[in-house]
């Protein structure tokens, strides 16, 4: 298993300030807005993976 993602910084103040929460995995707090989150994985998409067409698709006229 490999280690856990860290955020590079704050979605609230866009500050680097981040320390590991006390909350558990996942969870994390900024030390320059005194704010805590959490980060998690909510699952695959239904759509999966588009490849992009050479030929132009849909948008052709």
């Amino acid at each position: 298993m490999s280690e856990r993602a860290a955020p590079f910084y704050c979605p609230y103040c866009g500050e680097e300030d981040l320390r590991p929460g006390e909350q558990g995995h996942g969870a994390w707090e900024c030390g320059a807005c005194n704010r805590a989150f959490q980060l998690r994985f909510l699952g695959l998409l239904a759509r999966g993976f588009q490849r992009a067409t050479g030929d132009g698709g849909d948008d052709q006229t």
